[in-house]
C-alpha cells in the first residue's frame, strides 16, 4: 500500500473512531474473533467530575504483531454501579480501528459526580476483565479525603512490577504515572526478564513494546483498580531527547521527527487519553504537531493536579560534554548557556498555560504540580567547582525560577511538586532561591523512586550540599501513596524488599506529613 493510500485509510479510520455507535447496533456481537482479544487488559483515565475515558486494545496474545483482522471492529462497553452490571449507568459501542492498533478510547460523559463505577468491554462472544473507575467531586463541592498513588520508571527487563499488587491493596482513588512507562532499549544483559527485538525505532517496534508491558498481570491489575493520570518522560521515545532533537543511545536516525511521531502515536494508542490530545490528528504528528498531554484536573475544592509535559517542548540540553546531544554532568559556573533566560523545560506556551491555571489556585486547598523529574536544585560538589545534571531542572534554572515566581505571585495555597525519573526518593522544600538556603520556603516536593529501573547513586554528601532536601535514598524500588485531606497530606514512601523476584513483600521506608498552610515537612512514625 503506497503512502497516499495509507494516509487515506488512516484518515477514514480516524473519522470512524470519532463516532459512538448505539449499543443496540448488533455488529459488535457478530465480530468473529477466534481468541479472546482482551489480552492487554483494560484501563480508565482522564477522569473528571462527570466524565472518564475507558480504554482497551484488541490484541491476539499469540503474536506480537496483532493478528486481529485488518478492519474496523465495533466494541461494546458498559459502565455500571455494581460489579454484576445489574445497575447499568451507560453503555455504548466504539470502533477499534486498525490505524490505531485496534485501541478503544471510549469517552463517557454525563456521569454523576463523586461515585465509583465498574466497566467492561465486549466483542463477539468475548468479555474483557472488569475494571473499576470513578468520578470526583464537582468544582466548588466539598471533597472527602483522597488517596493518590504516584509511580514512575518501570523497566521490564530489570525487574518485576511487584509493587503494583500492593498499590491495588491500598485501594487508591487515583494513580498518577510520572513517566518512563516503557523503555526503548534492546534486551538488557543483566535483566531478570527478556525483551524481544532491539531498539524501538518504528511504530511497529513501539507497539510491540507496549504489548509486552501490558501483558504483565500486575500492571493490568493496577490499571483496572482506579483511574489514571499520565505524563511521559524520555524513554517513551528515546533517552534524553529534547523536543525535536534526538537524544542519546541506539541507532542515529536521519529522521528523528518520524521516530518521535511513531512513539507518540503508540503512547496514545495504549493510554486512557482523550482524543483531543491529538491536536491535529495523527496526520500532523510527522510534521511535528503536538500531542497535548498537559492538563489540569480538579477534585472539588480539595485538590487541583496540573499534569505537565517536560519533554515535547523543551530547549536542548546545555553544554553536554563532547558536543553530543542528550544529557551530561556540566560545570555550573562555566556553562553560561544554563542561564539563558529564553531556555525552557516546558516551552513558553505551556509555561503561560500553567500561569493561568495557578491564577485560579485559591479555589483549592492543595495545588499539586505533577511532572516527570526532580525539581529542587541538586548540586554535586567537586574540586573543580559545582556540577549539575543538565537534563533536569538544574539544566534550566531560569525556567525553574519562573515557575517558583508564579507560585509566589499568585499566592498559590499549599503547592506540592511531584516528580520521578531519578530512580530515588527525595523529599524537600521548594525554595524562592535555591542558591540561598535561608530564602523563603514556598512549598514542598516529593520525588518518587522507580518501580523497577536501575538504582540511583545518592551520595551521603548530596543532601548535605543541598539543605532544602530532608530525605534522600536511591537504593529501593516502590511508589508513593498520599492521603490528602483538607487539613494535611500524609505521604508514605513504600518500597519492595526485592524488585527482582516475581512476588515481594512491601514496607514503608519513611512517612511524612504536611499541614495545610504550614509548608513544613514533619516525619511520621511508621
Amino acid at each position: 500500500m503506497n503512502d497516499n493510500m495509507s494516509r487515506r485509510r488512516l484518515l477514514k479510520d480516524l473519522a470512524l473512531a470519532s463516532l459512538l455507535w448505539p449499543a443496540s447496533n448488533p455488529a459488535w456481537a457478530q465480530a468473529k474473533l477466534n481468541k479472546n482479544p482482551f489480552a492487554l487488559g483494560v484501563a480508565s483515565g482522564s477522569a473528571t467530575h462527570d466524565s472518564v475515558v475507558l480504554w482497551t486494545r484488541l490484541f491476539d496474545p499469540g503474536l506480537f504483531s496483532s493478528n486481529i483482522p485488518d478492519e474496523t471492529i465495533p466494541v461494546k462497553w458498559e459502565i455500571a454501579r455494581d460489579e454484576a452490571f445489574s445497575q447499568m449507568v451507560q453503555e455504548g459501542v466504539s470502533p477499534a480501528v486498525p490505524g490505531l492498533a485496534h485501541s478503544v478510547h471510549a469517552e463517557v460523559r454525563r456521569l454523576p459526580a463523586d461515585q465509583w463505577f465498574y466497566y467492561r468491554f465486549m466483542v463477539g462472544t468475548h468479555v474483557s476483565p472488569t475494571g473499576r473507575t470513578r468520578t470526583f467531586a464537582a468544582p466548588g463541592q466539598t471533597s472527602q479525603a483522597l488517596k493518590v498513588a504516584f509511580a514512575s520508571c518501570q523497566h521490564y527487563e530489570l525487574g518485576y512490577f511487584n509493587a503494583y499488587p500492593h498499590v491495588v491493596a491500598e485501594q487508591p482513588d487515583l494513580m498518577v504515572f510520572l513517566g518512563d512507562y516503557i523503555y526503548e532499549y534492546p534486551p538488557a544483559k543483566a535483566g531478570v526478564r527478556s525483551v524481544d527485538g532491539s531498539w524501538c525505532l518504528t511504530l511497529s517496534d513501539y507497539r510491540k513494546r507496549y504489548a509486552l508491558y501490558k501483558q504483565d498481570k500486575d500492571l493490568q491489575q493496577v490499571h483496572a483498580c482506579c483511574p489514571w493520570l499520565v505524563t511521559w518522560d524520555d524513554h517513551e521515545v528515546q533517552n534524553d531527547y529534547a523536543g525535536l532533537q534526538e537524544g542519546s543511545g541506539g541507532t542515529v536516525l536521519t529522521d528523528f521527527r518520524k521516530r518521535r511521531a511513531a512513539a507518540y502515536q503508540a503512547y496514545y494508542e495504549h493510554m486512557p487519553l482523550k482524543s483531543s490530545v491529538l491536536t491535529q490528528g495523527l496526520q500532523g504528528l510527522e510534521d511535528g504537531a503536538e500531542v497535548r498531554i498537559y492538563d489540569q484536573y480538579r477534585f472539588g475544592n480539595l485538590l487541583a493536579i496540573s499534569m505537565l509535559d517536560c519533554r515535547q517542548y523543551r530547549s536542548p540540553q546545555a553544554c553536554t560534554p563532547g558536543g553530543k546531544t542528550g544529557s551530561g554532568v556540566v560545570d555550573k559556573n562555566s556553562c553560561t548557556a544554563l542561564s539563558q533566560d529564553d531556555r525552557s523545560l516546558l516551552g513558553m506556551a505551556q509555561e503561560q498555560w500553567l500561569d493561568k491555571q495557578l491564577q485560579q489556585s485559591t479555589q483549592h486547598t492543595w495545588n499539586v504540580i505533577a511532572q516527570s523529574t526532580l525539581f529542587g536544585a541538586c548540586i554535586f560538589r567537586s574540586s573543580s567547582g559545582p556540577k549539575v545534571w543538565n537534563d533536569g531542572w538544574d539544566g534550566y534554572p531560569d525556567a525553574r525560577k519562573r515557575l517558583v515566581s508564579q507560585l509566589i505571585t499568585h499566592k498559590v495555597p499549599n503547592p506540592v511538586i511531584l516528580g520521578g525519573d531519578v530512580h530515588a526518593n527525595w523529599v524537600g522544600y521548594i525554595k524562592e532561591d535555591y542558591d540561598k538556603p535561608d530564602s523563603k520556603t514556598i512549598g514542598v516536593e516529593f520525588c518518587g523512586t522507580s518501580i523497577s529501573s536501575y538504582d540511583a547513586h545518592v551520595s551521603a554528601s548530596t543532601p548535605r550540599n543541598n539543605p532544602h532536601f530532608v530525605f534522600a535514598d536511591g537504593t529501593r524500588k516502590g511508589y508513593l501513596i498520599a492521603t490528602i485531606t483538607s487539613t494535611e497530606i500524609r505521604m508514605h514512601l513504600r518500597v519492595v524488599k526485592d524488585h527482582r523476584t516475581r512476588v515481594s513483600d512491601i514496607e514503608t521506608l519513611a512517612s511524612f506529613k504536611v499541614a495545610a498552610g504550614a509548608s513544613r515537612i514533619e516525619p511520621v512514625s511508621t
